[in-house]
């Protein structure tokens, strides 16, 4: 995916309708929160093992796709509006979250690292 092709795409689509007036950072990240909530409610009450094979179920599956996309769509059109670089702070967090877990503490573990007893 070419990150800013898609927020030069979304940024016209909102510039069309004049819906800029409404993408303030905040209102965009209400939005987001809100689209990742629904992404939540094909999977209430599911087994681990049965949210693995949702997509055997093709009506909550394109649910969960359609919320994914809207979930991704907020998040770019946040970005574009405080003009972070998404490939750059990306890579900066996987740098750092390398470092925060690594391998020889994190590896098989859930429990985060520095809140195990031993």
């Amino acid at each position: 995916m070419d990150i800013k092709s898609v927020q030069n795409r979304l940024r016209a689509f909102a510039q069309e309708r004049e819906w800029e007036q409404f993408h303030s950072p905040k209102n965009l990240a209400t939005a987001l929160a809100v689209e990742a909530a629904e992404l939540l409610e094909p999977f209430q009450w599911l087994k681990d093992e049965e949210s693995r094979q949702l997509a055997q179920n093709p009506s909550d599956y394109a649910r969960v796709e359609e919320e994914i996309a809207d979930v991704m769509i907020y998040l770019l059109r946040l970005a574009d509006q405080l003009e972070i670089d998404l490939d750059r702070v990306v890579e900066e967090k996987i740098r750092k979250n390398g470092e925060k877990y690594p391998v020889a503490l994190a590896k098989g573990n859930a429990v985060k690292y520095n809140r195990r007893d031993s």
